[in-house]
């Protein structure tokens, strides 16, 4: 089996990821990051879901970019939008540099245990807005891990595996539901209380809703 760094958030993407890469026969090592969210519960989702799906190993990574603010997820007074989704706007909830930062650590996490390949959930389709959601930020930080590292220096080339990124919310549930996925164990929402139940009304609870909905599946959310 070959090695693979997993970036888990604790939310519905991530999970079916995870389970993609492990339905390819990759050893996984998940890694997820404390950086000041809004609440824990999604981190506690995360663990529950890299033991639930067979991952190696489950690390957490504490970088608190509350030091910086700028989002409604890093910043408690900002609110967090319930307007729904809005074309061609970048939201709130966007966290300036979030996803450069988490697969640098991802990264730097491969290094040491070995692999040559990460599996991130960006999703292209059915996404908030964000920029480094996008195929194109995702090719660009492949090619800059090639040139980063020891590793590829050395000739052990990375691998950015994306595989939900063009796939509609509706697809995921599907997808992860005919691997075994539990939903019932992930957390999606922006402002979920503290033991995990999610407020239905924030971009990412509506996004959710609308998978499940799409793919003709009961949603397993639980709600506040």
């Amino acid at each position: 089996m070959s090695n693979a760094v997993v970036l888990l958030s604790g939310g519905l993407d991530s999970a079916t990821v995870l389970a993609l890469a492990r339905a390819q026969g990759y050893a996984c090592y998940t890694l997820a990051v404390d950086y000041g969210q809004r609440h824990r519960a999604e981190l506690a989702a995360a663990k529950r879901v890299s033991q639930a799906l067979g991952a190696v190993e489950h690390r957490v990574m504490p970088l608190d970019l509350r030091v910086f603010g700028g989002s409604a997820l890093t910043d408690a007074t900002i609110a967090v939008p319930t307007g729904g989704v809005q074309p061609d706007t970048i939201p709130i909830t966007y966290v300036p540099a979030r996803n450069t930062i988490f697969l640098s650590l991802a990264l730097a996490y491969a290094e040491v245990v070995g692999a040559a390949d990460i599996f991130f959930g960006a999703n292209a389709v059915d996404y908030s807005g964000y920029p480094d959601c996008r195929p194109d930020f995702m090719r660009a930080f492949e090619a800059v891990a090639n040139l980063a590292t020891r590793a590829a220096v050395e000739g052990r080339a990375l691998t950015l595996h994306t595989p939900i990124i063009t796939l509609t919310k509706a697809d995921i549930v599907r997808e992860g539901t005919r691997l075994g996925v539990d939903y019932a164990l992930t957390v999606s929402c922006y402002q979920a209380t503290d033991d995990g139940r999610a407020c239905g009304v924030c971009d990412s609870c509506r996004l959710r809703k609308g998978g499940f909905a799409g793919a003709g599946l009961p949603d397993p959310t639980r709600y506040a």
